[in-house]
């Protein structure tokens, strides 16, 4: 049996990735010292018996008993909430962190993945972005503490392949969304149905003009398992090109909500991009993907996780 660990597998993204290796045929490891990440996540897969869950800090020296046949380094805080609030770890996670399990997949040959991010791009000057497109990034800025953590993982994770032959991939995560992101996650989305359901004032940054490209999860994890599978060594984006405002987006979940919360606007936070869309001809070619599922229709999806989280907060209330 093929064994898979996951790192921040107890977050957003990992644990739907830890539910469908396991669905694969996969015995998977999840290591997640719940900085941001929650056990509730994961909850459904604790009694299963091609599951185990390690609570550790991937910073430090890292030791699995057996045989390890991937290894997906997903552990980061990856909201900008999350990185300004623990800046220093989100560097050590990118630098650290990756240095560790790529020693791990060196150790016991094994593919490796790194989950990179659109945010290599910064501030882009170049649109949509493709995979050749160096960023703009300003490595000084509070958003530095995440996008330099990450462009010096890609850069680790290249070394590697390099010097040492590890068989390596690197996915860079463009803005995704679905059921199990956290309340007070801080990016828009969830921002702006925690709002909206509540009854709060949805709060955009800017004008709203700002765009992003939205991706359901299940897409994105559809996405990554391709590439694991595939045999490409160097970035690939995945995202959905369909560009939205910031702005239509928080008008679009306050009528699937059915919310009457007004629309506020507050100063745009510094460095943030005004732009945001993946080129992802490179995933339509090598990996045969391209999202199916319909912004509106994983909002939809979204929503009801969200309401049942609060439905079940109010419950313990």
């Amino acid at each position: 049996m093929e064994r898979a660990l996951v790192t921040g597998g107890a977050g957003f993204i990992g644990s739907h990735l830890c539910e469908r290796l396991i669905e694969e045929g996969l015995y998977v490891i999840c290591l997640d010292n719940l900085l941001t990440g929650s056990p509730d996540n994961i909850a459904h897969l604790l009694g299963h018996e091609r599951f185990r869950f390690i609570k550790y800090d991937v910073t430090d020296y890292i030791h699995i008993e057996g045989r390890l046949d991937y290894i997906l380094h997903f552990a980061s805080p990856a909201s900008p909430a999350d990185y300004q609030r623990h800046p220093i770890h989100t560097l050590k996670v990118g630098s650290l962190g990756t240095h560790k399990t790529l020693g791990l997949a060196k150790e016991k040959r094994a593919r490796y993945l790194l989950a990179s991010t659109s945010e290599v791009y910064g501030d882009p000057l170049i649109h949509p972005q493709p995979e050749d497109y160096w960023g703009n990034v300003n490595p000084i800025g509070p958003r530095g503490v995440y996008d330099e953590a990450k462009r010096f993982a890609e850069a680790m994770t290249m070394a590697y392949h390099r010097v040492h032959r590890v068989d390596t991939r690197i996915v860079r995560i463009f803005n995704t969304f679905g059921p199990r992101m956290r309340l007070d996650d801080g990016r828009a989305i969830p921002n702006f149905i925690t709002q909206a359901l509540k009854g709060e004032e949805i709060t955009v940054y800017g004008d709203g003009s700002q765009t992003r490209s939205f991706c359901y999860i299940d897409d994105m994890v559809e996405g990554i398992v391709r590439l694991l599978f595939s045999d490409y060594n160097l970035p690939v984006n995945l995202g959905n090109p369909e560009e939205w405002s910031v702005l239509k987006m928080a008008e679009t979940i306050r009528r699937l909500t059915g919310s009457t919360s007004p629309i506020v606007f507050k100063p745009l936070p510094v460095d943030d991009p005004k732009i945001r869309q993946p080129d992802i001809g490179l995933a339509k070619r090598i990996l045969g993907w391209s999202p199916r599922v319909g912004i509106e229709e994983g909002l939809v999806e979204t929503i009801r996780y969200f309401e049942g989280v609060l439905c079940g907060e109010k419950g313990l209330g």
